[in-house]
């Protein structure tokens, strides 16, 4: 439940009131929201009414940390190809992140990397390459289940294994055993002695025999000698070739081109990022230390959980949260024209009144519901009200705001008349905020004929705080212009002990030329009778727009 930007007192409380009613009647995870600081008043009414402040949010656009997964499957560098493969295969991936300590990312490990590894292609007849496996002795073992016979220290660490089936007759073997680097050679064969012996003999750096045969005695006693490593396995000799091949640790296959994003990264910017790239799982890692936090897929982008959006007190894109439009909005609840470019993706329910307050249609629901609203929140509704139409007193109040207030009154048991006093006295806006702050505090934006406008509006008891700041706040409205990419910024000061107003604008001369209010002083107007920016403020811009649109002009 959130109300615009630069929220007022009927924003707020609106949200606060209908979010409490929808928990207790349909939706009961239902939260209230802002996305812009309460003024001072509304902080006032919240203290009074016992209310937490709601959240603060002023960007709901989906980013990285809304689409990732956070259980994810990972490889340590020194994980066996078949480690990697066989855990690829049971969770039906085919890449996945390699993490060192602490889960720090150091590279992405696809499928084809480990088939690489797996079904080694001999290039430019390099034939040695398809022989070489660089492992260690302990992985041997491991992929094997074999029993270590023999090991030593010299069998230790990672090596650049020549592997050697023994598949010639023994002076063949022995003479191609003489042929190789010994400190090497992987030997592998089955229950030939003789090959078993020469392998000894030379002082090869392992041997493996397969089929579960046991090597003799003396040829145990040699290795022993020689430093030899025997393993015994219990599969054939095509198996274990195979099998040692998967020992390789996928270190070496890890790779470290590849695109990572910070967990804040808005989804618009991964889908351009990850356009045209072969990369399949994209990592999202801590931007401070590195640490992997989850991962994406291009289908977990295709339709992510939106948040679900009820928006009170405005119904077009450009006065919502930032990245509304990217969000699934259920409701809107509003008292104010229709404009804008409000699109959903299905039906939902829009309640618009012609009333003051967005307050009074919430109260109306709470009667509906046949539900009375506790004395907190009766009382913020009291706000909303008195803050939206003056007390009863703008022409944008009606009948049925004047019963519903005095519903809410006594339910809050307050007199109407002194909390507005007290409501109005709790803080200038233009007193306790910098001349920016004030123009933001209730601020709109509207387009028109072609131009885009900000009303900003303030009520004030008197106006001896305006005059010292006005030229101040005047070039705070031509800041807005410059940076908001605005044509026109206007500034409303009410004053509601006289019920009338100053309109202080910033707008190209030939709109200006055409504003008819007696001009009080340079680009300030004085505005009789006019308290509504809705009712009042807005129709006579637009019309006055309308008579110089923008296309026109320029």
């Amino acid at each position: 439940m959130i109300g615009h930007r630069n929220p007022d007192t009927d924003a707020i409380c609106s949200a606060i009131a209908y979010a409490n009613l929808l928990s207790q009647t349909r939706i009961p995870e239902a939260q209230a929201a802002c996305c812009g600081p309460p003024n001072a008043r509304t902080e006032w009414v919240l203290k009074n009414s016992g209310v937490p402040r709601p959240s603060l949010i002023t960007d709901v656009r989906l980013r990285a940390h809304d689409v990732f997964r956070q259980e994810v499957v990972t490889a340590n560098p020194a994980d066996t190809v078949f480690d990697a493969y066989f855990r690829m295969s049971d969770f039906g991936i085919r890449s996945m992140p390699v993490i060192e300590e602490n889960n720090k990312l150091v590279g992405m490990l696809s499928l084809t990397d480990v088939l690489k590894l797996l079904i080694p292609r001999a290039e430019n007849d390099k034939v040695r390459a398809v022989r070489e496996v660089r492992t260690t002795t302990e992985n041997i073992r491991d992929v094997l289940d074999a029993e270590t016979i023999n090991i030593s220290e010299r069998c230790s660490g990672e090596t650049e294994f020549l592997m050697m089936v023994a598949a010639s007759s023994e002076p063949v073997m022995q003479q191609r055993i003489q042929e190789y680097p010994a400190d090497q050679l992987l030997i592998i064969t089955g229950d030939r002695v003789g090959v078993q012996l020469h392998a000894v003999e030379a002082g090869v750096r392992c041997l493996v025999i397969t089929s579960g045969f046991k090597p003799s005695g003396a040829i145990v006693a040699a290795a022993k000698e020689k430093g030899v490593a025997i393993l015994v396995t219990q599969h054939d000799t095509a198996s274990t070739t195979q099998l040692i091949r998967g020992s390789r640790p996928i270190e070496h296959a890890v790779s470290k081109d590849y695109i990572k994003f910070d967990p804040d990264v808005p989804l618009n910017i991964l889908k351009q990022r990850i356009s045209g790239l072969s990369q399949w799982l994209f990592p999202i890692c801590n931007p401070t230390d590195g640490r992997l936090v989850g991962v994406f897929s291009r289908t977990d982008l295709l339709n992510p959980n939106r948040p679900k959006l009820i928006m009170v007190d405005h119904n077009e894109f450009s006065q919502a949260v930032a990245g509304a439009e990217e969000a699934d909005i259920l409701e809107v609840m509003d008292h104010h024209r229709l404009s804008g470019n409000l699109v959903t993706r299905e039906p939902i329910q829009f309640i618009n009144k012609t009333v003051g307050s967005t307050c009074t249609i919430v109260a109306r629901s709470f009667k509906s519901h046949s539900v009375t609203p506790t004395k907190g929140i009766a009382l913020c509704m009291c706000a909303g009200i008195v803050s939206d139409t003056l007390n009863l007193t703008s022409p944008t109040a009606t009948e049925e705001d004047a019963r519903i207030l005095k519903w809410l009154a006594e339910i809050a048991e307050i007199d109407v008349d002194l909390f507005t006093e007290e409501f109005f006295n709790a803080g200038s806006v233009l007193r306790s905020s910098e001349p920016a702050a004030a123009i933001g505090s209730d601020r709109k934006e509207y387009t028109e004929s072609g131009y885009k406008v900000s009303i900003s509006q303030l009520e004030e008891i008197g106006l001896s705080h305006f005059w010292p700041v006005k030229e101040a706040l005047y070039t705070e409205l031509e800041n807005l212009v410059s940076s908001n990419n605005l044509d026109i910024a206007c500034l409303l000061v009410t004053d509601i002990n006289r019920n009338n107003s100053l309109l202080l604008v910033c707008a190209p001369e030939q709109v200006e030329s055409l504003v008819q209010y007696p001009l009080r002083e340079k680009h300030l107007y004085e505005l009789a009778s006019v308290v509504s920016r809705k009712k009042q403020l807005f129709p006579w811009l637009s019309s006055l727009l309308a008579e110089v649109p923008k296309e026109a002009a320029e």
